[in-house]
């Protein structure tokens, strides 16, 4: 197996080739029978050995090519073989071995180590790159990191990563991957890599595919990867759009397609430190970025794994421009999770940060269907919703926007304030509800006296209401008792019976879609016009009477 491994070796030649006759055209696995690719191992099949390329004596000595040494240390060679040398070193690590079994390789394993430990040594000094050593190095690296990773079926048992007691997933090919990860840093970053030479083998495919290894399962990696992404971007500026474009990609398909991938947070990490480097004004294609990508990702089950890196880029984006403060407001409340509390305080704990940074006049155009949102949360049966939407009385910028908008928000929370401190089953949440009240008596007290008669007259109306329809259920009950089914009669006709459930079904449909667009009640807008009339046949004929729609019930018995 050694003899195997070091059969990439160059033979031994009477003269010196030019560098480009030192890079490697093929690389080579070790063992005699293919491996199929693997998230934690470095198997990309097997291959034939590279054919023996010819250069100086003085790089290659008799006893490497024997196989009985490795290759000579750098300082044992001249400086100007010594770039012919990192080519053969580099060309020598793109041999890849299994690393899920520990026992395997031991000899040819330790020898790669070494030679990329010397490579990392060297790439660290100050010696400039050739093309045919950058060439080398990237085709090494796509050899060692580049690989598919199996489904992640973990990820599909654990709803998209949200289970906190999964154990991170560790490849055993760890301690080989994070010396090649380091080299590929020291290389990017280092003064001596012609850039201009370089993007032509660093290049759309390459950085595609260094993407694709944001879904590895291992953390560390995963971090790796986040830093030499942050260099390749600082370093080659042409690949900057379209370094963009294709993490946006990434989360179009995780929001719209899959809904599971390791790296977003990564992914949006690197994205915070990009739009704070943003020129204002801001392009359209970043606030388009913010509407069609950043916003949409507060959909998915496992936002809380990257909440916080998310909710840093859009800060970064209400910092660089405040006017955006509405807009994300708007499509927080578009995606505001009805059924989840966990997401629901993360979207109060957002909310609460955007209002701090908003100005008055952005505030206005969103706080009728914002605090009707609210008020929501106010009367939820989660304690900390309630406690969380109650705490926002607490921020003093929050409550100097309310104070100058009472007129319009009191009416719309205060009904929400009454229900809790009728009946919230939480103690803290009681009192909270008390001390809101309260600040908004001190803030207008006629104010407060008139909205809390109008919201009387409101429930006294609704009680009317509740009455009337309890009532006319008991008559039809009582109607219904009196004359039974008698043979084949229908009690109600089918035609009438499909009409009214399937208009009572309608309305409610087009209300909830409202609702849900509009980010606030839409049951003012519109009345629904159905009465009956009972009649001895007991079958129902229809009259035209408005009623409210809050209240859907039979309104005249004859």
């Amino acid at each position: 197996m050694l003899r195997q491994f070091l059969s990439k070796l160059p033979r031994k030649s009477g003269k010196s080739d030019s560098p480009e006759l030192t890079r490697s055209t093929s690389c080579t696995t070790a063992g005699s029978t293919p491996q199929p690719h693997r998230s934690n191992s470095l198997n990309l099949g097997s291959g034939r050995p590279c054919a023996p390329k010819r250069t100086s004596s003085a790089v290659f000595p008799a006893s490497v090519v024997a196989g009985i040494e490795p290759l000579l240390p750098f300082k044992d060679v001249p400086n100007s073989e010594k770039m012919n040398l990192f080519v053969s070193k580099v060309s020598l690590c793109c041999v890849t071995f299994d690393f899920t079994d520990p026992t395997k390789n031991l000899i040819e394993k330790d020898v790669k180590r070494q030679t990329l430990l010397e490579l990392l040594d060297f790439v660290s000094g100050s010696v400039r790159f050739s093309e045919p050593a950058i060439l080398a190095m990237c085709r090494m690296c796509a050899v060692n990191l580049f690989r598919v990773f199996p489904p992640n079926y973990r990820s599909v048992v654990s709803n998209g990563g949200e289970n906190d007691d999964d154990e991170p997933m560790f490849d055993p090919a760890w301690p080989h991957l994070q010396i090649v990860y380091d080299l590929l840093v020291k290389f990017i970053t280092s003064s001596c890599l012609d850039a201009k030479v370089a993007k032509k083998y660093i290049d759309h495919s390459f950085i595609l595919r260094l993407l694709d290894l944001f879904d590895s399962e291992d953390p560390r990696e995963r971090d790796c990867l986040k830093t030499i992404l942050h260099r390749v971007y600082g370093k080659f500026m042409v690949h900057r759009p379209f370094i963009r474009k294709a993490i946006s990609n990434i989360f179009y398909r995780f929001v719209f397609e899959i809904e599971r991938h390791n790296g977003i947070a990564e992914l949006l990490e690197i994205f915070g430190s990009i739009i704070s480097g943003f020129a204002l004004p801001l392009k359209e294609e970043h606030k388009i970025f913010l509407w069609r990508v950043l916003i949409p990702l507060h959909k998915p089950k496992s936002l809380g794994v990257y909440f916080q890196q998310l909710s840093y880029c859009v800060s970064q984006f209400i910092e660089k421009e405040p006017k955006l403060c509405s807009t994300v407001i708007r499509g927080l409340l578009k995606y505001w999770p009805i059924t989840n509390s966990q997401k629901e305080l993360m979207f109060l704990g957002e909310l609460e940060e955007i209002l701090e940074a908003i100005n008055m006049v952005e505030f206005q155009k969103v706080m009728v269907p914002l605090f009707w949102r609210i008020g929501c949360c106010i009367n939820s049966f989660h304690f900390q919703v309630a406690e969380r939407a109650l705490f926002f009385w607490n921020n003093d910028q929050i409550v100097n926007l309310i104070a100058h908008n009472r007129h319009m928000i009191l009416p719309i929370i205060l009904p929400a304030l009454e229900k809790n401190a009728q009946n919230h089953w939480n103690h803290a949440v009681l009192n909270l509800t008390i001390n809101v009240r309260k600040m908004f008596m001190e803030m207008d007290d006629q104010l407060f006296i008139s909205c809390h008669i109008h919201f009387k007259e409101e429930e006294a109306k609704v009680s009317i209401l509740a009455e009337k329809r309890k009532e006319a259920w008991k008559q039809l009950e009582n109607a219904a008792s009196l004359k039974p089914i008698a043979g084949n009669t229908a009690v109600l006709p089918f035609p009438v019976t499909c009409f009214y459930v399937f208009s009572v079904l309608l309305y409610g449909i087009l209300i909830a879609s409202l609702e849900r667009s509009w980010g606030g009640p839409c049951s003012d807008l519109c009345e629904l016009y159905v009465s009956t009339n009972f009649v001895n046949s007991l079958t129902l004929t229809y009259t035209v009477v408005p009623i409210s729609v809050d209240s859907i019930f039979l309104a005249t018995l004859d």
